[in-house]
């Protein structure tokens, strides 16, 4: 049976009752404050919701994730960021770069990104907790993507193209510099080719689970700022 969460309360069910149809649907119902958006996020469950659905938190088992020192960089990659043809900045417009993610894409109906959603995590960025990366062409915002970093990892949500190959420069951009400050694993939460391309694999919630025990309270030397 689906887990209604209580608006004044802050607990998720344990990851082991998650549903398996659909795969791991874990809870509906309460809000998107901040402290619950933390809070999901250290229980190992998100957000992932369409208007008119009642605000619906995963945990899909196995999970989807990337480790930085598996990156795979494509020789087509590596040669359009030598050519730098893009500048890449973070935490510079975070609301740019999560509208950015919520435009209709050619593949999809609508967007899971709703303004209260954008709302939600644009007062996670101004509290510190979520960071964008921006991908530049002159002054034009033309790709990016948003995400959570809580101690040694980070928790990625969606990124966008406006142009070719944009998002891919920031993504490789953001693992070089997660690799750099030490983080142990990038969040990709569901599989998709194009992750898979990166190097992103599976792996079992359970595992998923360990790793942030053993790395969400870790302390981090990330500077989003510099």
């Amino acid at each position: 049976m689906l887990t209604w969460l209580q608006r004044d309360s802050l607990e998720f069910p344990p990851l082991n009752k998650a549903l398996r149809e659909p795969e791991g649907l874990l809870a509906a119902g309460g809000d998107l404050s901040a402290a619950r958006l933390i809070a999901a996020y250290r229980h190992g469950c998100f957000p992932w919701f369409a208007d008119g659905q009642p605000l619906l938190w995963w945990s899909p088992d196995p999970r989807t994730v990337l480790f930085p020192d598996e990156f795979h960089l494509s020789r087509s990659l590596a040669k359009l960021l030598r050519q730098q043809c893009f500048q890449v900045t973070f935490d510079r417009d975070f609301a740019g770069v999560i509208q950015g993610c919520a435009e209709p894409r050619d593949y999809a109906d609508g967007t899971w990104i709703t303004r209260n959603m954008q709302e939600a995590y644009i007062e996670l960025h101004r509290l510190g907790h979520a960071h964008s990366v921006e991908v530049w062409d002159g002054e034009q915002l033309v790709g990016g993507l948003y995400g959570l970093a809580m101690g040694k990892l980070f928790f990625g949500e969606s990124m966008f193209s406006r142009v070719d190959n944009a998002s891919k420069v920031g993504f490789a951009t953001l693992v070089g510099k997660l690799h750099e400050w030490g983080f142990a694993m990038i969040d990709c939460q569901m599989p998709t080719n194009h992750l898979h391309s990166f190097g992103a694999r599976p792996i079992p919630r359970g595992e998923f689970v360990d790793y942030l025990r053993q790395f969400l309270d870790q302390p981090s030397t990330a500077d989003w700022r510099a």
